[in-house]
């Protein structure tokens, strides 16, 4: 039997993760990337596994998000402008914002998220991968009573799927972590959890899909799907050399649109922005924080990594763009500020932002953009 040829479109955590099982299963694979492995949307992402996360589509959850965009400090942002095509999309979002679209959502995506975990596991441990990996969960710690009873909702939303997450006192958290705050009321535990740097998971993953045998192509943009009646055929590259396919892979999140509007397709998803601040440590061995954390009330993720830990959150629907807002990156800072010991002082910062996909019944798994649950 002749090999079978795919193109994998996209070199993020996906479009790698694609490539990897694909050429692990004896298919010959050509992975193009526009730009570099891992350079997107999965380099500054939160890093956290968390499988089980309830997803963004909660009952209620446009007007109290029209609300939160009168507080400057909201986690959530969407630049005045005209956007037909943003407001449809947010009008549809809301249909699902219903408790039995809620239900729907997480009946599939619970028993992926318990698999996925296992093969993370799997994965980092049969195939060497260094990428931080640590399978200790992450605390989502609240400041007010409010924060704290919709994170014991969202607890006991995921008890009903299997999950086992654990209710924790400001108290007893702070004897786990001293860098929690008096003003931390309480949290949650989510032990069914892991963290790990994105970015280099992404990169050892592309070098094992290699060595499997797959053909990773940077620098090298695809203009056209190529198809002959119902079967696809191959891709056009922006410099007009054609890869031929007997399938082809989109992984290209939020930037899909203009390769699958020739086939009528109008995929529902949304470039969503995120952003990262690095805080540097010096010593690559140090780490200012014990645990993995986010918080409730900025959704704010602070995971602590090799050498510097890492502030990720916000969503910012403003179109697929690289522009920096830096009262937006300056939130992860205050946000943290807000809920942890020692983050106010300044020290050496790496900075990013960059686009994901957001669908209309939640969120991707964000490696998301950067920083999200479902988060890698």
């Amino acid at each position: 039997m002749a090999e079978r040829r795919v193109v994998v479109v996209g070199g993020g955590v996906i479009g790698v993760c694609c490539a990897y099982f694909l050429a692990k299963g004896g298919a010959g694979v050509i992975l193009v990337e526009r730009d570099e492995i891992g350079g997107g949307a999965s380099f500054g992402n939160a890093g956290t596994i968390a499988p089980g996360h309830p997803p963004l589509n909660k009952p209620g959850r446009i007007p109290r998000s029209v609300l939160d965009l009168l507080s400057p400090k909201s986690p959530l942002y969407i630049p005045m402008r005209w956007d037909p095509g943003l407001f449809r999309w947010l009008w549809t979002f809301r249909t699902f914002c219903t408790e039995y679209h809620l239900s729907v959502s997480k009946g599939a995506l619970a028993p992926l998220g318990q698999a996925s975990l296992d093969l993370f596991d799997l994965l980092v441990e049969s195939e060497g991968l260094n990428c931080n990996y640590e399978r200790s969960g992450y605390y989502e710690i609240c400041r007010t009573e409010r924060g704290l009873r919709e994170t014991r909702h969202d607890a006991a939303m995921m008890r009903q799927y299997g999950y086992h997450p654990h209710e924790m006192g400001g108290d007893e958290l702070r004897e786990i972590e001293p860098a929690i705050l008096e003003s931390v009321v309480g949290g949650v535990h989510f032990s069914e959890a892991a963290t790990c740097d994105p970015h280099r998971f992404v990169l050892e993953l592309a070098d094992r899909s290699v060595r499997h045998g797959a053909r990773i192509e940077t620098g090298r943009g695809v203009s056209e799907i190529l198809s002959t009646g119902s079967a696809v055929n191959g891709v056009r590259l922006d410099d007009g050399e054609i890869l031929d396919a007997n399938a082809v892979v989109l992984a290209t999140g939020s930037y899909s649109g203009s390769l699958t509007r020739k086939f009528g397709l109008q995929i529902p998803v949304r470039a969503g922005k995120g952003y990262h601040r690095d805080l540097e440590l010096g010593d690559p061995g140090a780490r200012l924080l014990g645990i993995a954390c986010v918080f409730a009330e900025t959704s704010v993720f602070c995971t602590p990594m090799a050498g510097f830990t890492r502030l990720a959150g916000t969503l910012e629907f403003s179109g697929v763009n690289h522009e920096m807002r830096p009262r937006r990156l300056e939130q992860l800072t205050t946000a943290a500020e807000a809920y942890l010991v020692g983050y106010g002082a300044p020290r050496s910062a790496r900075n990013g932002a960059g686009s994901g996909p957001a669908r209309r019944t939640g969120f991707r798994t964000w490696v998301r953009s950067r920083g999200n649950p479902d988060s890698l």
